[in-house]
């Protein structure tokens, strides 16, 4: 009885438009109260505090932060400068550049929403200017930014190993070759797409020549090294996740200050604030996630699911393959965050007892979710995006029809092949 009363309250909550943590507490404080579980109400306080007291939490704010410093500090610039030379003359050479940009953007960020609204500021104009439509711009920012929640260091996937008691070093390594696959798909889509409208390269775009080529980079070298001097200290066993998001708003504050000269003091209060609120939203939901994630637990949800799954199929593909077609519509109405916070605890263990490796499960996830970004009603890229380019939600969500069929095809390749997700991290000593 008292599964039933938190599962009905948390769904009438969250219909009725209440925020997500509101809803979860609302909804285990009901359960408590009026269910047969027999459990004190201090569970509540003590669970919250529980659920915030949580060191490697730390890294998501410090790397929002590193990521807004980075942008002020004309880092994100440099970055797409860089790219603009590699594939700029191509037919949607910008288009290209605006997703190739964000990959690099990734390796700072760690945030969807954040990847758009850095690089797109820039590109957006830039490719309306070119005669691209302003259509195929904020389709291109939009569906580029989901790699920021791939891409290591990637805010989610932070959260999935936190729920899950799972190496975040492991996850971030599983993030690379499902990354790469990601952007190499979505910058051949961009250029299907261009080359079918006739949106040719950037004409003032120099030809590609190794020795301008090399100047630039030889200018950017800060900018490049960036990714590197933040993943590198992680894997190289110098720093952990937590160090190395200090690390990046150390090495931000250096280059935007010394090397570039791009930062203002006033930089650093913007960034501060970027982060607080950043870090605001997600402690106050990881904590009320612990508190209904207890209330599951006693409830022994995860087992009568597995048991509701197994009298389907046993099958580990077929319902990995039901898991995402959840995901895809839970995607449209919930945020990744919340998703991750919800399903992680009960769906998990289930994984596990289906033989599943939990890191190839956690890519799967963060994956889905990347698409969920481009799905209204809720596809956060897309509001940002259509914000930069100045077009309707409604225009944006067409035009990014084609970058969710190339996600959702990535999606179904690491469903059925595995080891595009597990190699890596069991080649260097992460597999679980």
């Amino acid at each position: 009885m008292t599964m039933e009363i938190a599962l009905i309250t948390l769904a009438v909550m969250i219909l009725l438009g209440l925020p997500i943590f509101m809803s979860l507490v609302i909804a285990a404080t009901a359960a408590l109260s009026f269910g047969d579980i027999g459990l004190p109400l201090s569970l509540i306080h003590n669970s919250l505090f529980e659920g915030i007291n949580i060191f490697t939490l730390l890294a998501i704010p410090c790397f929002v932060v590193a990521g807004a410093l980075m942008e002020y500090g004309n880092i994100t610039q440099q970055i797409i400068n860089v790219a603009k030379m590699l594939v700029g003359r191509m037919y949607g050479g910008l288009g290209i550049t605006t997703i190739l940009a964000c990959t690099f953007f990734a390796a700072i960020s760690g945030s969807g929403p954040g990847t758009v609204a850095a690089v797109g500021t820039i590109m957006v104009p830039a490719m309306v200017r070119s005669g691209y439509s302003r259509d195929y711009a904020a389709a291109a920012c939009s569906s580029g930014g989901t790699i920021g929640i791939m891409i290591p260091p990637s805010n989610p996937m932070i959260i999935y190993a936190i729920l899950g008691n799972l190496s975040v070093t492991a996850m971030f390594t599983a993030g690379f070759i499902p990354g790469a696959l990601v952007a190499v798909s979505m910058m051949t889509t961009a250029y299907i797409i261009a080359r079918r409208k006739g949106f040719k390269g950037d004409e003032n775009t120099p030809e590609f020549n190794l020795r301008t080529f090399c100047k630039t980079c030889g200018k950017s070298t800060f900018a490049l090294m960036t990714p590197v001097i933040i993943l590198g200290s992680i894997y190289s066993g110098y720093a952990t996740p937590v160090e190395a998001s200090v690390v990046a708003i150390m090495y931000s504050l250096f280059v935007g200050f010394v090397v570039n000269r791009s930062l203002k003091p006033r930089h650093i209060y913007l960034a501060l604030i970027e982060g607080v609120m950043t870090c605001g939203a997600v402690l106050i939901i990881v904590g009320a996630s612990t508190l209904f994630g207890k209330i599951l637990t006693y409830e022994q949800a995860p087992q009568k699911l597995a048991e509701l799954i197994f009298q389907l199929t046993s099958n580990p593909t077929v319902v990995l393959l039901l898991i995402v077609a959840v995901l895809y519509m839970l995607g449209m109405f919930m945020e990744t965050l919340s998703t991750l916070i919800i399903l992680v605890p009960v769906l998990l263990p289930v994984i596990i007892q289906l033989g599943i490796d939990p890191i190839h499960f956690g890519i799967i996830l963060v994956l889905t979710n990347e698409t969920a970004l481009l799905t209204p009603p809720l596809g956060v890229n897309i509001f940002v995006s259509s914000r930069i380019a100045g077009i309707s939600v409604e225009r944006n969500a067409v035009a990014v029809l084609p970058y969710v069929g190339t996600l959702t095809l990535c999606v179904l390749l690491i469903v059925f092949f595995p080891g595009i997700a597990t190699w890596l991290p069991k080649f260097l000593g992460y597999g679980v």
